[in-house]
């Protein structure tokens, strides 16, 4: 079970739980292409390792466990995939 990054990350992109990923699956980073035209983190399904190290460092709460994530907010599961290729 991954990690989902949802709505609350629209527009903030705080990128907190970049620098707390242990396994570097939170991507655009501030210094990638795509950091600024991207409307929010995502969270790769295949590379994170399900510690949960994102979750307490994100300021807007907008990081959920795929099994805790709120039904108004499911289609980010598929969202966080598409950006990675998955």
């Amino acid at each position: 079970m991954a990690y989902v990054i949802a709505e609350p990350c629209i527009g903030t992109k705080d990128a907190s739980c970049v620098d707390a990923c242990p396994v570097d699956c939170i991507h655009p980073k501030k210094d990638e292409d795509g950091f600024a035209t991207a409307t929010q983190l995502f969270i790769d399904p295949v590379e994170c390792i399900d510690c949960g190290a994102c979750v307490p460092v994100c300021p807007v709460s907008a990081i959920f466990a795929m099994d805790d994530l709120p039904e108004k907010w499911q289609k980010f599961t598929a969202d966080n995939a598409k950006h990675f290729g998955r």
